[in-house]
C-alpha cells in the first residue's frame, strides 16, 4: 500500500533549506542519502520544495512490499522552443542507500555505488488541464524496483524491459520500456556512495523489437529525433498512437542498416527455457551435481546450490566483447558493478578475481541435447543466430524459473568450455552450445517463420539429427510446472 501526500517536514521529505545548505541540526536527523538526492532535486526545482510524493506506508525494511520508500513528482515546464513539452518528472528514492545503517543496503564505502548505484526517473507528458500528476508511474517504478531487489540484477542505459501491457493499464500502444540517463539529473555523491539516475522511456512493441534486434541506444537516439515520440528529453506520451517507423518510414532503413553493420547488442535475456541431456538416461545418477531438466531435479546440497547460483549470477557476464569470462564466486554487496555499457542483461560481473575450482562443478561434454523454449523466448532464436553468432558473439538465456542457463557461442568466442570438438558442454546447470557459421546458416533457413506468431501452433519441434540437436517451442504452462 502507498499513500499520496505533500513532502513536508517533519517527515522524511525535502529539507527546509536548499539541498546541502540545510541547517546542520536538521541534516543530522535527516537520512544522509536521502538528503543528498534531495539536494539534486532542489537544484532542478528550487521553486518546488515540497512536491507531491507517493510514500510506502510500510517501509520495505519493516516488511512492506514496496522497495522504494518514496517517489517524488515534480512539474517540469519543458522548453517549447526546443520541442520539449511540459511534463511530470518522477524521481525514486530507495534503490540507493538512503540510511547507511544496513537496514536495506550493505554499506561498502563512499567510493563505489550507493546501494544498487542508481535511482529511477520517468518523464510523462502533461495533458491539457491536468492539475496533478497521475500516480500510476510510481507503481510502475515500484514494479521495476521489486525486480531489482528480488533478482539483484541491475539496470544500465540502453537496457530494455518487456512489459507486455500498457504502462498505465489503458489501451495505449506504449507497452514496454527502454532505460537511459536522465537528461537533467546529475550523478550525486552521497556519504554512502555514488547515485546515478536512469530514466524510464515508454516505447511501442515494434520499437522494443528493434532495440532487441539492434541495440537500445540506437533506438533511443531515433526517438530523440521525433518530437512526438519523445524528443530530446525522451518524454513518454501515453496517447502516442504511432510508432517512430509509422511516423517516419526512413527510420526503419537506419535500423536495418545498423543490424547489418553492428549486429545485435542484446547479449542475453531472462526467459522460460530448459534443456535435457539426451546422451544419457535420466536414471543415471553418476554426477550428483548435474541437473537434468524435464525430470525431477536432483537434490543439491546447500553448498552446491550456492556455487551454482554464483556460477550463474557472476559467471555469465554479458559484454560487447566476444569473450566469456571465468566463473566467479565472490559477491560484491549483492549487486553488479563495472558492467560494459552496451550489456543487455545483468547476470553478473567479471570484476572479481575469485574463481570457483573446476573440480567443484565438473564440466561434462554432452553428445546430444534438447532445448526447450516458450514462444516468446523461441522467437529470439533467429536474433541470437543472425545478430549475435554470425557476428562472432554469444547469447545467453537465463531461466526465470530456476538456476539454469543456456549460452550459444560462436567459434570466435574465447573462454567458452564448449569447443568445436565437443560443441555441447555443461558446467552444472549452465549449458553452452557452440555453433559453426555453416550450421547457423542452416538453422536460420529451418527456423524461418519462427518470428511469425500468427502462423505458429504449439508445440513445435525442430530437429537436426546429424548434429544431435533438438529444439522445442512449448506453451508457457509447461515451464510453470514444478519440474521446471
Amino acid at each position: 500500500m502507498a499513500e499520496l501526500r505533500p513532502s513536508v517536514a517533519p517527515g522524511p521529505a525535502a529539507p527546509p533549506a536548499s539541498g546541502p545548505s540545510a541547517p546542520p541540526a536538521f541534516a543530522s536527523l535527516f537520512p544522509p542519502g536521502l538528503h543528498a538526492i534531495y539536494g539534486e532535486c532542489r537544484r532542478l526545482y528550487p521553486d518546488q520544495p515540497n512536491p507531491l510524493q507517493v510514500t510506502a506506508i510500510v517501509k520495505y525494511w519493516l516488511g512492506g512490499p514496496d522497495p522504494l520508500d518514496y517517489v517524488s513528482m515534480y512539474r517540469n515546464m519543458g522548453s517549447p522552443s526546443a520541442n520539449i513539452p511540459e511534463h511530470w518528472h518522477y524521481i525514486s528514492f530507495g534503490l540507493s542507500d538512503l540510511y547507511g545503517d544496513n537496514r536495506v543496503h550493505e554499506f561498502t564505502g563512499t567510493d563505489g555505488p550507493s546501494g544498487f548505484g542508481f535511482e529511477l526517473t520517468f518523464r510523462l507528458k502533461r495533458e491539457t488541464g491536468e492539475s496533478a500528476p497521475p500516480t500510476w508511474p510510481a507503481e510502475l517504478m515500484q514494479g521495476l524496483a521489486r525486480y531489482v531487489f528480488q533478482s539483484e540484477n541491475t539496470f544500465c542505459s540502453g537496457d530494455h524491459v518487456s512489459w507486455h501491457s500498457p504502462l498505465d493499464n489503458s489501451e495505449s500502444r506504449i507497452q514496454h520500456m527502454l532505460l537511459t540517463e536522465d537528461p537533467q539529473m546529475q550523478p550525486v555523491r552521497t556519504p554512502f556512495g555514488v547515485v546515478t539516475f536512469l530514466q524510464i522511456v515508454g516505447v511501442c512493441t515494434e520499437e522494443l523489437h528493434s532495440a532487441q534486434q539492434w541495440n537500445g541506444q540506437g533506438i533511443l537516439e531515433l526517438l530523440r529525433t521525433v518530437p512526438i515520440a519523445g524528443g530530446p528529453w525522451l518524454i513518454t506520451d501515453m496517447r502516442r498512437g504511432e510508432t517512430i517507423f509509422e511516423i517516419d518510414p526512413h527510420l526503419q532503413e537506419r535500423v536495418d542498416k545498423g543490424i547489418e553493420t553492428d549486429g545485435s547488442n542484446l547479449s542475453g535475456v531472462s526467459a522460460k527455457c530448459a534443456w535435457d541431456d539426451l546422451s544419457r538416461p535420466p536414471e543415471d545418477e553418476e554426477d550428483s551435481r548435474s541437473i537434468c531438466l524435464g525430470t525431477q531435479p536432483r537434490r543439491l546440497s546447500g553448498k552446491d546450490t550456492e556455487q551454482i547460483r554464483e556460477t550463474l549470477r557472476r559467471g555469465l557476464e554479458i559484454n560487447s566483447k566476444p569473450v566469456l569470462p571465468p566463473i566467479n564466486s565472490q559477491r560484491q554487496n549483492g549487486l553488479t558493478h563495472d558492467r560494459a555499457p552496451s550489456r543487455k542483461d545483468s547476470l553478473g560481473s567479471d570484476s572479481s578475481t575469485a574463481i570457483i575450482p573446476h573440480e567443484l562443478i565438473r564440466t561434462r561434454q554432452l553428445e546430444s541435447v534438447h532445448l526447450k523454449f516458450n514462444q516468446e523466448s523461441g522467437a529470439l532464436i533467429p536474433l541470437c543466430l543472425r545478430g549475435r553468432l554470425l557476428h562472432g558473439r554469444h547469447f545467453t538465456y537465463k531461466s526465470i524459473t530456476g538456476d539454469m542457463a543456456i549460452t550459444f557461442v560462436s567459434t570466435g568466442v574465447e573462454g567458452a568450455f564448449a569447443t568445436e570438438e565437443h560443441p555441447y558442454a555443461a558446467h552444472g546447470p549452465w549449458l553452452q552450445i557452440l555453433l559453426t557459421e555453416e550450421f547457423v546458416e542452416k538453422m536460420l533457413e529451418d527456423l524461418e517463420g519462427l518470428t511469425s506468431p500468427e502462423e505458429f501452433k504449439l508445440p513445435k519441434e525442430y530437429s537436426w539429427p546429424e548434429k544431435k540437436l533438438k529444439v522445442s517451442i512449448l506453451p508457457d504452462v509447461v515451464f510453470d510446472s514444478p519440474l521446471h
